[in-house]
């Protein structure tokens, strides 16, 4: 499975993609000669130009000689590239940076160095990674010295940066002072040395602190230590872990599985902290520290226990805040202001749709939650302004930035930079996978999507059908549907749930004249059938596959599952991931808006569920006319709605109804309507005035390729039904998919939608 994702299609994970018009002689005459040497004139006369000509201000290189690759050891530059790949992947996806890697076939320090710096003009900072210890420590110091751009290397660094901010708040919640405590380090390579470096910048006294290695206790009475040793040892007269453990406030372990034992973490001093981090078993085992200490905050490496220290939390932000103010450093300022961002962002409120990505209600600052959560999408906008003001504030920044309300709304836009939404959503969904019923398996795109969805670990499907001719059909496309559930509802075996169903169904809408006749004829139709599998708890999500209208699933779906309160209508919303950044579209599919009210409901829906989303919704109401410039029925709704919106949401960005190209133009809309609600933001959100248009647009920029789309995503509904046609690619009904997991998920935590 690993080697065929590496080797499928194109061999690798990264390819370059040219970023100017290429098609006409005259593009590349502008690309290449004799255009191209206007820029290298302008960059001769000011080398800085080299920022604003070509891309080196957001080209990073992961560099490796391969000395240390994961646990894997010495195995060599080539044997580490899938890891180097993987890295500048990682660098892409969340914080929008190129990357090339870059893998040296040398181990002299010497000539490493020499080789790293020769190149270093072509890039706008060095992440070095996987060089061993003691080596590592000379490369990266002189690199930093004699490059004028970012040099970090991220196995020491990364680690130090994430495990201090998880002390700080651990040390918060224990109620202790981090000046008064006294660490216990095991493990004494880069890391852990970078580690106690960080820990004592940040206040931890050098003279309370005990390294050891694999021979214990690093003491001034040992001979032959290497420089980074000889600056932790201690003169305490101890010799062994167990004796460094008695008493001790906090553990940090960058070692192996297994040398910490129950005893050691029982000596401890009241309200410990343990940071076991040896990969992938921990120096002690979860369930065993917190049995031995019930008191303690325990962290790991590892996904599947609470508080992971995971690098993935700063690299990406930090090289994106010292890359955006031309930082010529990453320096211990920027570090520390990595640190308390990073502190400070698990102090927030989670977005709901965090939350459901780890199958909880109410993630919240404490014992089990002291750093942010990988999947958590603020990170970028919190880290890396935080890192690009301290490079400003300590003087490396040869490009402040001036304007931060313009830097942040650039880094909201990186949130959708190569489908980064999408990614989320499935690694969101995989971690709980939910029962979805597929109600249309007997058609090509949904029954792909349908085992897509499977074999992703996504959903598990339920196939609403006839068995053999899903079964022919699945046979036609290749497809192994064993294993997965197929309910043929018209099944005399079926008869005792369509009779349960059926007495429910009668006795909801009893008052809507639905006899016990007219549920169980009901109970033959996929849609009724499907829907109250989730109305029942049967299944956890549905997706109805519609046609040429949709109005009649609609309807079932408001009589079957309702609308929730204090909602009268529910909607249907687009979320296009592009490469400018994500957009939201309501109402693409339910209401042909024809009153005030519909489009106030879809309105408030969409606000909501942006929200959901983890982004903050910027909204404009669209028209053909301009802040009340048109006097038709439509504009005069439209803006009734965005003054209501207004008054109910004094803080919500909202404004219009505008043209489409005052929406998307922030500086033409400033510039022409200078009294609008959304100056110098960029929209996100975009409210139609009717369905026909709603549909169009986001159609349009389907068929021209802009992006990816995710939808249509119900709103207002009390269960995770969701509506899509059955023409729709398969990408795009497993999109959906993905939201209806997310959306289960959130109800089988708390029984609430997202929507509020």
């Amino acid at each position: 499975m690993a080697l065929d994702y590496h080797r499928m299609g194109k061999p690798g994970k990264i390819e370059v993609v040219p970023t100017k018009p290429y098609s006409s002689q005259n593009d590349l005459a502008l690309a290449y000669s004799p255009g191209v040497a206007y820029p290298c004139l302008e960059i001769e006369k000011k080398p800085s130009d080299v920022y604003e000509y070509t891309n080196k201000g957001n080209l990073v290189a992961v560099i490796s000689n391969g000395t240390a690759v994961l646990g894997l050891g010495d195995i060599g530059a080539e044997a580490g590239k899938p890891v180097m790949e993987g890295k500048a992947l990682l660098f892409k996806i969340f914080a929008g940076i190129d990357c090339f890697d870059i893998e040296v076939g040398e181990k002299d320090p010497s000539r490493f160095i020499e080789i790293v710096k020769a190149i270093s003009p072509t890039f706008g900072g060095i992440n070095l990674e996987d060089i061993k210890a003691p080596e590592c420590f000379e490369i990266e110091s002189r690199l930093k010295a004699e490059c004028n751009i970012p040099v970090m290397h991220d196995d020491q660094h990364g680690t130090a940066i994430i495990s201090s901010a998880g002390l700080l708040n651990a040390l918060e919640i224990q109620g202790k002072k981090i000046e008064d405590v006294k660490l216990v380090v095991n493990g004494a390579g880069a890391a852990a040395v970078s580690c106690t470096r960080l820990y004592i910048a940040l206040g931890v006294k050098r003279e309370n602190v005990v390294m050891c290695d694999s021979r214990g206790v690093i003491t001034t009475r040992r001979t032959g230590l290497n420089p980074q040793k000889q600056e932790f040892a201690t003169d305490r007269d101890i010799s062994t872990l167990a004796e460094a453990m008695e008493g001790a406030d906090v553990f940090l372990g960058l070692s192996v599985k297994d040398v910490v034992t129950p005893e050691m973490v029982k000596s401890m001093a009241p309200n410990p902290i343990v940071f076991a981090l040896a990969n992938p078993d921990p120096e002690i085992a979860y369930e065993k520290a917190i049995e031995a200490r019930p008191d303690v905050i325990m962290a790991t490496g590892r996904s599947d226990y609470p508080n992971q220290i995971n690098n993935v939390l700063g690299f990406p932000y930090i090289f994106r805040g010292a890359l955006d103010c031309g930082a010529t450093a990453i320096n211990e300022e920027m570090k520390i202001e990595a640190v308390k961002a990073i502190a400070a962002l698990a102090k927030e409120s989670v977005p709901p749709v965090v939350n459901a990505a780890y199958n909880k209600t109410d993630l919240h600052f404490g014992k089990d939650y002291i750093l942010p959560k990988p999947l958590d999408p603020r990170l970028l906008t919190a880290v890396a302004p935080a890192v690009a003001r301290g490079a400003i504030e300590s003087g490396v920044a040869t490009r402040p930035i001036t304007d931060w309300k313009v830097y942040d709304e650039k880094l909201r836009r990186l949130k959708g930079n190569d489908k980064e939404m999408v990614r989320r959503f499935v690694e969101e969904a995989r971690e709980h996978p939910k029962r979805v019923v597929f109600a249309e398996a007997n058609t090509d795109n949904m029954l792909q999507a349908a085992v897509l969805a499977a074999n992703e670990g996504v959903a598990v499907p339920v196939l609403l059908g006839n068995e053999e001719m899903i079964q022919k059909r699945a046979d036609r496309l290749g497809l192994d549907i064993s294993g997965i559930e197929i309910v043929n509802l018209r099944h005399d075996r079926e008869a005792e749930r369509r009779e349960r169903y059926a007495r429910l169904l009668a006795a909801k809408r009893q008052r809507d004249g639905v006899t016990m006749a007219d549920a169980l004829e009901k109970m033959f139709d996929r849609n009724y059938f499907g829907m109250m599998m989730v109305e029942t708890g049967d299944a956890d999500a549905f997706i109805a596959g519609t046609r040429a209208a949709n109005h009649a699933t609609g309807e079932i779906a408001k009589e079957v599952i309702g609308i929730r309160p204090p909602y009268k209508h529910f909607a249907t919303m687009h979320i296009l991931d592009t490469n400018r950044g994500v957009y939201f579209f309501a109402d693409t599919m339910i209401n042909d808006v024809d009153d005030e009210d519909t489009l106030f409901d879809i309105t408030r829906l969409a606000r909501n569920s942006v929200e959901y989303f983890a982004h903050e919704p910027v909204m404009a109401m669209v028209s053909y006319s301009n802040f009340g410039s048109g006097k038709s029925r439509p504009c005069n709704c439209a803006h009734n709605v965005v003054e209501r919106m207004q008054q109910l949401y004094p803080e919500l960005p909202i404004d219009g109804e505008m043209q489409v190209n005052y929406a998307l133009n922030r500086e033409l809309r400033d510039e022409t309507y200078p009294f609008n609600r959304l100056k110098g933001k960029e929209v996100n959100t975009f409210v139609f005035p009717s369905l026909t248009a709603a549909n169009t647009a986001y159609r349009m920029m389907l068929e021209m390729g802009v992006g990816e789309s995710i939808g249509p995503i119900q709103m207002g509904l009390n269960k995770p039904v969701h509506f899509i046609s059955v023409d729709s690619p398969v990408r795009d009904i497993f999109n959906l998919t993905t939201i209806a997991v997310l959306d289960a998920t959130v109800v089988a935590a708390n029984g609430n939608h997202h929507d509020k």
